[in-house]
Order: C-alpha cells, then structure tokens, then sequence
C-alpha cells in the first residue's frame, strides 16, 4: 500500500471518535515494533520522524525503512514530520515524499508563528502535503532533549481559544497541536496535575463556531510514562527519578473523544526500548549478539503500541474504514 495522506485518515478518525498513533521511528527495531503492532491490530498509523532522527539515522536510511515497511504492510501508514524547526526542513521533507509536515513556529511570537508556518502550508499544499502547527508553548524538552538545537523550555503558554481560530483561519493550517497542560520528556506532572480538558473543550467549540467545522486537533507530550517500565529501568541499574509521570491514560481517552485526532508517543517507547534492553543484559551478562537484546526490545516496544492502539487510541480494527 502507498504512504497516505492524513486528511482522509483524520476525517475518518473525528466521525469515529478515535484516535490516530503518531509514534518516532528513530531506528529499524522501533519501526518494525510499530508497524507490526499495528498491522496486527489494523490500525491505521503516523510514522512521525524528527529533525535528531534524520541527524542520528540519515534520512536517506530512515526513507528506506519505511519503504520496506511500506512494501510489507497492508495498513495505512502516513509519515510525518515531527516538530520541524524551519521552512527549509519541511520544504526538504515534503520534496522527499513526507504526507505531512509539522512547522513549530510555538516559541515564536504569534504573527511570526502565522508567518512562517503560512509560508510552509503554502509551499505544502502545492505538493499534496498537509501541515500541523502548533499554538502556545508545551514545557520540557523541545526538539529532541540533548539533541544540538534542542532546549527545555520551563514556562509553558496554554493555548487560547479565540487566538487557536485566529491562528487557523490565518495559516491555513490542516490540524493543530494545541498546549493544555501536556508536556515532553518524562517529567510531565508534579502531583495531582491533569490535563486542562474543559480548555480543550473551549478551543473545540470556538473552532467549530467559527464555521471551521470538526477541525482536527493534535495532542503533543501524550506519552504516559508507565510506572511498570521506570521501575524496570531502576531495577536494572536506571536512575530514572520517582518524580517521573505522565499524561494519564483516562485523560488521553477523553481528549479523544473531544476532538484530538492526533496523539503523539515518543518518550513511551524510548522507556520500553530502554527497559527490555537493561533487563536482557542485566539477565545475560554474557550475552554480546544485539540481536538478542534489541529482539527483546523490539518484542517490549510492539507490546506497548498494541496497548496504546487497542485500549487508549481505540483505532484498532480501523485501518480499512
């Protein structure tokens, strides 16, 4: 099957009331742990690579991949752009093929935000690509924490309704990732600390007011942080904090059937990657084939993807809608 575009997928997702799984390829384990949870769920899925995986994997090596996934699957998959920091990357990853692009122009004062991502949706539209912006400013790592270019940004913006309409009907944007409360990395929360549903809510209504219809929103740092899989890291020599939390699985549930279309999951599966490979070393000290403790990886990570599709997204037994 040839890569999709997400308009279609989106469209189906909002009448069904399910969710769309945006997970990071960073390598050939998370990619194949991805695709086939997926296929064997049939559910539709966004490959969503970022600026540090092109750096890291070389875009040319990830395009490849995702071809070979395409070549052996027969679910939708769509790739996507992940927090593309400048005009210039989208305008190369569309010109590679990408069905979807996201500008991040969010740390950016809002006219400039409208400027640089009206001239991506521009230059998208042209090629069949749609593109994801981004309005208020998510705390945590940006980018890819560690990564050069990146930064951890402590003061997040929630984003404001009236502006989310302005920002949209301006930019011509096909979906939006919006900031209530979430947040990147693995130390989302302190305490009893929730989404803001009843904004996101209000930025749904405003939306649909303004004659933009059932407009897709997309929700960015949804990674839920298992405790199961930190307490695995620390069991086997991790240093992960007991302070790390995520967005809880309830929450990402009811945001869903608001309205997000778009779920993203990266820091899940770099847990469950990094859990399964501290445990098959700490097990098998004398094992050196990373075959073997990449296999348990992948084995970890397709584990969590079903859930997530099966009982959180519930775009399970989708794929053919």
């Amino acid at each position: 099957m040839p890569l999709t575009h997400t308009k279609e997928l989106f469209a189906k997702a909002l009448k069904g009331k399910y969710a769309l799984g945006a997970f990071n390829v960073n390598n050939m384990e998370l990619l194949q742990a991805i695709v086939e949870a997926c296929e064997e769920e049939k559910a539709p899925v966004m490959l969503q690579i970022s600026k540090g995986a092109r750096q890291y994997a070389s875009a040319v090596y990830l395009k490849k991949l995702i071809e070979a996934a395409i070549s052996t699957s027969n679910i939708p998959i769509a790739v996507h752009l992940d927090h593309g920091d400048s005009f210039d990357l989208c305008k190369e990853c569309i010109d590679e093929g990408f069905t979807s692009v996201m500008i991040d122009g969010s740390h950016e004062p809002f006219d400039k935000n409208v400027e640089v991502c009206k001239r991506v949706v521009d230059y998208a539209h042209k090629h069949n690509c749609v593109v994801e912006g981004e309005l208020g400013m998510l705390v945590g790592a940006q980018h890819d924490d560690g990564e050069e270019g990146g930064g951890y940004s402590k003061g997040g913006v929630y984003t404001h309704p009236e502006e989310a309409v302005a920002f949209v009907r301006q930019t011509g944007v096909d979906s939006l990732a919006v900031a209530i409360g979430n947040s990147h990395g693995a130390y989302k929360f302190k305490g009893e600390q929730r989404l803001d549903l009843d904004r996101l809510r209000a930025i749904k209504k405003a939306l649909m007011e303004a004659g933009l219809g059932d407009y897709p929103l997309v929700l960015h740092g949804a990674s839920s942080v298992p405790k199961d899989l930190v307490q695995v890291i620390n069991k086997y020599g991790g240093k992960l904090g007991d302070d790390a939390a995520g967005v809880p699985e309830a929450d990402i549930e009811i945001a869903r059937r608001i309205g997000c279309t778009k779920v993203n999951i990266d820091t899940d599966l770099r847990l469950a990657m990094t859990a399964a490979i501290r445990q098959s070393l700490a097990e098998n000290p004398k094992e050196f084939d990373p075959r073997k403790y990449l296999g348990a990886a992948r084995a970890r990570v397709k584990e969590l993807v079903r859930h997530k599709v099966h009982d959180v997204l519930c775009c399970a037994g989708h794929a053919f809608d």
